[in-house]
């Protein structure tokens, strides 16, 4: 793993500009952190070429996109093994309903976040990832009732 860019005062303030307008123009971002347009881009393009910045997207509501459930899975496997883990991580990128998944500690192994027109339609991939050979042992399901709190962006300390 390779160790994390040394962010400093100004490219932590760009980073907090970006996130809450991610459609600043460069001209703007210049003058909301002090910096030349030209000095600011080079570091917006550092913080990309980093990895930092991973990309920029437009927050939708999933509801008005024909998607009847948000919902959150608890997934517990059988096995841990690296192969193990890989085969259920490639099934689970195949799903275009998959939006989110984190592999995590504590009693199971990954929580995915889907989005689904119904709930036929979340029984079948359920039931699709239980009897694939993926090693699943457990699936577990909350469905998102509302959102009081939608993520906006990572704090960021000293911006």
């Amino acid at each position: 793993m390779t160790a994390a860019p040394k962010l400093d005062r100004i490219d932590r303030k760009i980073l907090a500009a970006l996130q809450e307008d991610a459609r600043l123009t460069n001209q703007a971002l210049s003058e909301r952190v002090a910096l030349s347009p030209s000095a600011c881009l080079a570091r917006v393009r550092g913080l990309e070429r980093t990895g930092v910045i991973q990309g920029y997207h437009a927050r939708l509501d999933p509801f008005t996109l024909d998607i009847g459930l948000v919902l959150y899975a608890d997934i517990t496997l059988d096995g841990h093994t690296p192969a193990e883990l890989a085969r259920f991580e490639e099934a689970i990128a195949a799903l275009p309903q998959v939006v989110e998944a984190s592999h995590v500690t504590g009693s199971f192994d990954y929580i995915l976040k889907v989005v689904v027109a119904d709930m036929p339609e979340w029984t079948r991939i359920a039931e699709g990832l239980a009897s694939a050979d993926l090693g699943v042992e457990r699936i577990n399901t909350h469905v998102v009732m509302r959102k009081p709190k939608f993520f906006v962006g990572y704090p960021i300390a000293g911006s």
